[in-house]
């Protein structure tokens, strides 16, 4: 049955759901990469698309921006349209040289300083790991494909301006930084389902580079392509 939020009716949603933030980039990945593709979702423009990937019915579901947005998408999708798994592709800001530019992260665990979880359901930790089997199916994909990824507990903020850097950041050594994946795997622990999150790096804090949009296009493309082919 539709939610306030998403209009498609049960069927029409896959149990593996791939979410980019970005309503655009979910259109381009279902025109790019799947056959057969509907669109099932136009709600507040937040674009959905169902279509098969080598034969495997995909899901792609924007989540928009930010925990608030994220929250609503994962937890419907969970709740009420029974999801299998979610894997989260997205940017990220690196504060480590050793992770440049382009490169790929996968998220073994995401710490935040928001109190989202608290609210929602009164957990009061400060971190949520990702899904073990999930993840280790992507790095088996990653293998099988030549992708080098990092394994990486990274940070999730409410804030993408901040006035200085969190102290979470130095307490936990944390490398990088986005604004979604821990509410993701709150829900997923929540209602007993997967999830994961690979992150390309679009900005770097030490270096003070940031990508071209032809070269997001790139990048993009191989944690798209990981992400699909860890759903196989």
């Amino acid at each position: 049955m539709p939610t306030p939020h998403i209009e498609a009716e049960k069927e029409k949603i896959a149990k593996d759901v791939i979410m980019p933030g970005d309503p655009l980039r979910a259109k381009f990945i279902a025109k790019n990469f799947l056959e057969d593709v509907e669109c099932i979702n136009q709600v507040r423009n937040i674009l959905a698309y169902t279509g098969t990937y080598k034969g495997k019915k995909v899901t792609v579901f924007a989540s928009g921006m930010g925990m608030g947005s994220m929250g609503i998408y994962s937890y419907e999708l969970f709740h009420y349209y029974d999801v299998d798994r979610i894997i989260r592709i997205g940017s990220a800001g690196s504060y480590d040289l050793d992770i440049p530019i382009l490169d790929i992260v996968l998220a073994k665990r995401s710490y935040t300083d928001s109190n989202y979880a608290m609210v929602e359901s009164g957990y009061s930790g400060n971190y949520m790991d990702a899904s073990k089997s999930l993840n280790e199916k992507i790095i088996s994909t990653a293998e099988r494909l030549g992708k080098k990824i990092h394994l990486e507990d990274i940070y999730t903020t409410d804030v993408f301006y901040p006035s200085k850097e969190p102290e979470i950041i130095k307490k936990y050594a944390l490398k990088t930084v986005e604004m979604e994946s821990f509410v993701l795997f709150h829900h997923a622990f929540l209602h007993h389902k997967e999830a994961a999150c690979i992150l390309t790096i679009s900005n770097h804090f030490v270096t003070g580079e940031e990508t071209s949009s032809e070269m997001r296009e790139k990048g993009f493309t191989d944690m798209v392509i990981l992400a699909l082919e860890s759903c196989l």
